[in-house]
């Protein structure tokens, strides 16, 4: 008889009261904003993924295990984590072999939408694309040679989303190392399903955690000391920088002072490279502030100068003139920040300057186009394709 498998430095069981605190989330109620007038739909994390798995399978797609990724993963190992948790990231292992299993998988999601529409709504009359204006934030495919994914992000109007993500490969699944967990339902799934039994410190599943940055013991000890670490950052979308400035902002600190500095100038590199254009950037600056700070808009002042403080010191890919625009543009949404918390009252001598993007003003979108983004680290074959909301 085989001996038990033993468990790598990546892996870790979780204790009764992380146990605990991921079966609280799962059963949380979380309210779908419908736009117009649709209905608002209140969801359990458990329950969502227990009908899109049901229903995937009942299509013949195998579904290889479910995760909790992200940030709330990083609220359950450790609660007081100066980070706390937002969206809800949950991540489906399956193979996403063509284009047709992609569309099946955002099919099936906006069929299992119907099914907690509150009673009394007429169900039959309303089709996929009414249900995807509504309640689909955002929509996300990845398809290249490294990359096979997509994303299905569920609106709530105040940025607590619902993220369904559907994973064949991915090669990046981090930014740093205090978000690079990600724990497995399935036990804890299972467990609902066959038992009446309530869960307690001496009878609960087995639920494994992951830790993507390598070692488990190391990353949770970051998160409970608020220290930033990573390796490769020009390995990520946008090289991290925004996350890592937000962070340092949350009272973080790097793991090593001059390591993390040599790593600002990947960060940088990699950013710039992702968004060339002064048009890009302010659309991801000004929509990583509504995403990221909502609760806490008296920080985003702070995290602007931060960022342009790490801009100015770490650029080297830039010509001056470049750089020189990049950090007007800083400075100006700084102001703007300063003007909405009524701290300066000339708020019509920045908007000279500044204006935000059309679509920023409404976190409901409704349109989306297909882009094509070359990946920048010389693999030109790659890309990925992404559906983005339009203005």
């Amino acid at each position: 008889m085989p001996g038990p498998v033993a468990m790598s430095r990546a892996d870790s069981v979780l204790s009764w009261e992380q146990v605990r605190r991921l079966d609280s989330i799962l059963g949380e109620s979380v309210p779908i904003h419908g736009r117009g007038n649709f209905p608002t739909l209140s969801v359990q994390p458990r329950q969502i993924v227990q009908v899109v798995r049901a229903r995937l399978e009942e299509q013949g797609v195998v579904v290889r295990d479910v995760k909790l990724n992200g940030s709330a993963a990083s609220h359950v190992l450790h609660e007081d984590n100066g980070l706390g948790y937002k969206d809800l990231d949950l991540i489906f292992g399956l193979s996403l072999s063509d284009d047709k299993i992609f569309r099946l998988v955002k099919d099936v999601v906006l069929d299992c939408l119907v099914d907690f529409l509150p009673d009394g709504v007429c169900k039959e009359r309303i089709s996929p694309l009414a249900l995807k204006e509504a309640y689909v934030q955002k929509l996300v495919k990845v398809c290249n040679d490294t990359d096979r994914w997509s994303l299905i992000s569920l609106s709530n109007n105040t940025g607590k989303n619902v993220e369904l993500k559907f994973v064949d490969s991915l090669r990046r699944q981090f930014e740093f190392s205090v978000d690079s967990f990600q724990i497995t339902l399935d036990s804890l799934l299972l467990f609902d399903r066959c038992l009446d039994n309530v869960m307690s410190e001496t009878f609960h599943p087995t639920v494994n955690g992951e830790s993507m940055y390598g070692d488990f013991e190391e990353a949770l000890s970051h998160l409970r000391t608020r220290t930033i670490a990573t390796h490769s950052p020009e390995e990520i979308r946008g090289g991290g920088l925004l996350k890592y400035c937000h962070l340092l902002v949350r009272g973080f600190q790097p793991s090593s002072e001059a390591q993390m500095k040599q790593m600002q100038r990947y960060m940088c590199s990699r950013f710039f490279i992702d968004f060339p254009d002064i048009s890009e950037q302010q659309r991801k600056l000004e929509g990583y502030l509504q995403n990221h700070f909502a609760g806490m808009e008296h920080k985003r002042y702070q995290y602007l100068l931060t960022l342009r403080q790490v801009v100015d010191e770490s650029t080297v890919c830039l010509m001056g003139h470049e750089r020189r625009q990049t950090l007007a543009l800083i400075s100006a949404l700084a102001l703007r920040v300063m003007a909405e918390q009524h701290a300066i009252p000339a708020v019509a001598n920045i908007t000279c300057y500044y204006q935000p993007a059309p679509y920023v003003r409404d976190v409901n979108f409704s349109n989306y186009y297909v882009a094509q983004v070359h990946s920048p680290m010389g693999a030109c074959s790659n890309s990925y394709q992404t559906w983005l909301p339009c203005s």
